[in-house]
Order: C-alpha cells, then structure tokens, then sequence
C-alpha cells in the first residue's frame, strides 16, 4: 500500500518543478476525519485567504464572478478546472491542472493521469498540489500539503516566474493560512462527536 503522497510520486507527473513549496501541520484528529474535513471545508470560515483571491482579481482586471466555495474545498476546486490524479481514500489526494496562470480569468484545463506527464502543449503551466493525512496516532495526523508547477516551454516558464515574482507572496499565505484554519476546524469538529468523547 502507498502511503502518503512523497517527491517520488509527486515526480510521476511533475518531476522537475520550476516552483515547489511543501506545508505542514499536526491535527488533533484521525487522519481519514482531516481529509475528509478538508474536502468539504467552506473557504468563507478564513476571510484574508477570500482578500488575497479579490485582490488578485482587481490587479488583473478579471472578469470571471466570485468562487462558490460553500460547496466545499475540493468540489469546488474541481468544478473550477482541477482534476483528481490519483489519491488513497482518507489517506491522500493529488491533483492537476494545465492553465496561463498570468492571465485575468484563467481558464483551468484538467488532464488524465496518463497524460499529466507528457503534456507539452506550448504556453501552458502544470499545476499539481496534494491533501495528504500520514496518521501518527489513532486521533492524531501529520496534515500536509505539496505544490508544484513547471511551464511547458522556455516561453511559458519565464511568463510564469514573472507571475509568480508578483504573486508568489500571496499564493504562499494561501498556504500558511489555509493550514492552521483547517487544523481548527478539524479538531473542533472531532471534539464535538461523542465517539471522540
């Protein structure tokens, strides 16, 4: 059995990064509960991460309607461009994208896992980023998350760092913030079912 998602399978589908950042935090609850919470978190409960994405969109001049994230974290991200690359029920996630990430309204594009890999299509950027739970105890669990993204052409590359040098900031407290609220609302959640009590 895999355990949680490491570089050797993260490199399966984006073995040379051009931009990786790795976060984690221990939660006081089983690891399938923090997976399962984090799926279904509502994005609403940690206002500056909302900030950050309006922020963006005012500096590009996007066009695109707000996010509906009230239909959880990962539904959303899914209806939004993301597609699942492989994952371990209660144990993992990873996803992927292929997008122009320096565009105002960026228009995600989702690939099969057998072809995240290959995809060479000019212009583009492979995004990956995972959910992952490694328990330590039966009510305790490493929660990390791991992003990488590579563009698909020299191109592609330098408009992505110039992106990101802008960017990079914020998409990294997304991070920093995203973590800790997820953590909180995992264990308040756990604390509040008899079975933990």
């Amino acid at each position: 059995m895999l355990g949680p998602p490491t570089s050797s399978l993260l490199d399966r589908f984006i073995p040379d990064p051009g931009m990786r950042h790795r976060h984690q935090t221990i939660v006081r609850a089983p690891a399938s509960f923090v997976l399962e919470t984090a799926w279904t978190f509502d994005l609403r409960e940690v206002p500056l991460v909302r900030a950050i994405f309006r922020l963006r969109s005012l500096m590009l001049g996007a066009r695109a309607t707000g996010t509906d994230w009230s239909r959880g974290f990962v539904p959303e991200l899914l209806h939004m461009g993301w597609g699942i690359l492989t994952e371990e029920k209660g144990r993992w996630l990873v996803v992927g994208t292929v997008c122009q990430p320096w565009r105002a309204d960026v228009v995600m594009t989702p690939l099969p896992p057998e072809r995240f890999a290959s995809y060479s299509e000019p212009g583009q950027v492979k995004i990956v980023w995972t959910l992952e739970a490694d328990p330590i105890h039966e009510s305790r669990c490493r929660f990390s998350t791991e992003t990488r993204a590579v563009g698909t052409d020299a191109q592609a590359q330098a408009k992505f760092r110039r992106y990101y040098r802008r960017f990079g900031v914020g998409m990294v407290l997304i991070r920093l913030l995203l973590l800790p609220a997820l953590r909180r609302e995992a264990e308040r959640r756990w604390r509040a079912l008899p079975a933990a009590r």
